[in-house]
């Protein structure tokens, strides 16, 4: 029998962290992603140690329902009612803050890295509104506040951003990035449901809260979005810039029509970086922000993304189009993209600060302050839905106001009114067409005027749709 015990570490630093034991975390919440992260931690122990060159152990949970944790931690953790005792606590070195919202978690966040801990969330709409000011913090006190998790899910959009397309000057980053509104949108195109229905369906099956309104109504997808934006093109968070609209008001003959036309229409986020506007007065040019239903070809993959998947396109000019897709929430999946900044955060904890990966990408000197456009000056195209009177002369009035304008048109349906059902089905009335129109790009400003004029004709029988197209080439 071999006897010989294993030869320590040649590495000083290996040495000495086999010597100082598991890395101390505490967890500021343990909810779906909470337990899911401690569970995939204790499950993927070995392996995880493997690769981080040293262990990670939760050894501290807080959480308002003390019980409950107890019942899911056991005797691997100590639970305890308030998060600032975890903060307090020296032996920790990292704090997952998972509770989510604008309040209690931005104090604890500041409070953690005042004492010293490095951090990591997943709290999007924490980083969107104060990212800024957390980056700062973090910088002043030489810690890491790590946020994988915080868009996409398991996706590691964030690494792929920040370091992996390092080398490319990126162009625009289009994105599923909110379930919720995918199975919506998947379930009105396929089985030919209103969003009421839909809705309601997405709830039973618990892709949607009881109140949904930070999802249907975009906020969501666009603090996801300002974090990409921010990364991509070296920006302060700007969320208060975002141009943000939902998809309540999407009617079944909009989606039903859009794929006669060889679409889909899907909720993005987009965000673009507009040299156009470059000049001598304006170097930085400008960027597009905004969240909003877009018909995409049917033919491009991010089309056929459906159900609550999540993907996200980005164009940069030396890789040229890449796909990221996957789950974009979930306890496990979520769980995954933590304790990736686990594991980054024990690799480099020890690292001198001035060489880590910076929190967007960009060295906190080199950040500028390139405007975010207003929704007037984006430039895109359009898909547009009149019910019109069935008479002479409608159509030619209608292109008349939009050559007017400078608008050119790509295609031209006209189907029997929807009036009453939405599902594109004949009006009891006679006398009424549904008219669509897809134009090329324009400014959307000039759009407006247009659709302005149109809706003050007589013959334009109802408010007009407008939703905005993207090719995505």
């Amino acid at each position: 029998m071999n006897t010989r015990s294993a030869p320590a570490p040649a590495d000083p630093a290996a040495r000495r962290d086999v010597e100082a034991g598991p890395i101390q975390v505490g967890l500021l919440g343990i909810g779906t992603v909470g337990r899911g992260t401690f569970e995939v931690l204790r499950r993927n122990q070995d392996e995880i140690r493997r690769r981080a060159g040293r262990g990670i152990a939760i050894t501290m949970v807080a959480d308002l329902d003390a019980a409950r944790a107890r019942a899911i931690v056991g005797d691997h953790a100590r639970v305890v009612a308030d998060a600032r005792e975890v903060i307090a606590n020296p032996a920790i070195e990292i704090v997952v803050e998972l509770i989510g919202g604008y309040g209690i978690a931005r104090q604890l966040v500041l409070e953690a890295i005042a004492a010293g801990k490095h951090v990591v969330t997943a709290n999007k709409a924490l980083l969107a509104v104060h990212g800024t000011e957390i980056f700062q913090a973090a910088r002043d006190q030489g810690v890491i506040v790590a946020f994988e998790a915080a868009v996409a899910g398991g996706i590691p959009i964030i690494k792929a951003l920040r370091e992996g397309l390092t080398a490319n000057r990126i162009g625009w980053i289009a994105g599923i990035i909110n379930g919720t509104t995918n199975f919506i949108l998947s379930e009105m195109r396929s089985k030919g449901l209103d969003f009421a229905t839909a809705l309601a369906q997405a709830q039973a099956l618990g892709y949607a809260e009881a109140d949904p309104t930070f999802d249907i109504e975009g906020v969501d997808a666009a603090h996801k979005a300002t974090i990409m934006s921010a990364i991509a093109f070296g920006v302060p968070m700007q969320f208060d810039r975002a141009h943000v609209e939902g998809i309540a008001a999407l009617q079944a003959a909009d989606i039903r029509y859009a794929e006669q036309l060889g679409y889909r229409i899907k909720l993005l986020g987009i965000t673009k970086r507009r040299d156009d506007l470059r000049s001598a007065a304006n170097p930085a040019g400008g960027i597009e922000l905004r969240v909003h239903p877009t018909l995409i070809p049917a033919t491009r993959l991010i089309a056929n993304v459906e159900g609550a998947m999540n993907a996200v396109v980005v164009h940069g000019d030396a890789v040229g189009t890449t796909l990221y897709y996957g789950k974009g929430a979930g306890a496990e999946p979520t769980a995954s993209a933590v304790i990736a900044d686990l594991v980054d955060i024990t690799r480099l904890a020890s690292a001198d600060p001035d060489h880590r990966v910076p929190h967007l990408a960009f060295q906190p000197g080199e950040l500028q302050d390139t405007p975010i456009l207003p929704i007037d000056e984006v430039v895109t195209s359009f898909y547009l839905r009149l019910q019109v009177a069935d008479e002479k002369g409608v159509l030619a009035r209608i292109t008349g106001i939009l050559a007017d304008n400078d608008i050119s048109i790509d295609a031209v349906l006209q189907r029997p009114g929807t009036e009453g059902d939405g599902l594109g089905a004949p009006a009891a009335g006679e006398g009424k067409t549904d008219l669509i129109i897809l134009t090329h790009d324009t400014v959307e400003g000039r759009m407006n005027a247009a659709l302005a004029q149109m809706q003050a004709l007589p013959t334009v029988l109802a408010p007009i749709v407008r939703i905005r197209k993207e090719e995505l080439n």
